[in-house]
């Protein structure tokens, strides 16, 4: 008999897809005293990364700068028969050039507003990049689950 855990496995096309339907994900890094410091972050993919911005001196960063260890939790559903989710164990780059700064700013950002011209989205990156890091997260481990895929009623 199967074990329930691969039962809800996700492949890793329904991974993708799963991911690429989420617009904000919760991000852990590990604080100076070894708590973790979790903060929701909307995100952009780019070749098989994660990309997320913010600014220079958050929290976040100062974590990142010390341990390169970090984790992301993509989910939803309200029941339980219906919760999904990915989590994602990975290593940080960060990136403080200008120009690749403001390129990966701006992938976030017409991402999760579309809604926004891209001009009016350019200047603001622009206007704020000496102020941002970007963060390219490298995946090495994947956890996933789906309970939509189980035939059991609770």
């Amino acid at each position: 008999m199967p074990k329930r855990r691969d039962l809800v496995r996700m492949s890793e096309e329904e991974i993708w897809k799963f991911i690429e339907s989420q617009k904000t994900i919760q991000v852990a890094t590990i604080n100076k005293d070894g708590a973790p410091h979790v903060m929701p972050l909307w995100f952009a993919i780019e070749d098989g990364r994660i990309v997320l911005e913010t600014f220079t001196r958050s929290q976040k960063v100062v974590n990142l700068e010390r341990d390169d260890r970090i984790t992301l939790l993509f989910e939803d559903g309200d029941q339980y028969p219906e919760l999904r989710g990915v989590t994602i164990y990975g290593r940080a780059h960060l990136v403080r050039d200008l120009d690749e700064v403001h390129r990966l700013h701006m992938a976030v950002l017409v991402r999760n507003q579309p809604e926004v011209p891209v001009e009016a989205l350019d200047q603001a990156t622009a206007s704020m990049a000496a102020k941002k890091t970007a963060i390219v997260i490298e995946p090495q481990r994947f956890v996933s689950w789906d309970h939509r895929k189980l035939d059991v009623a609770y």
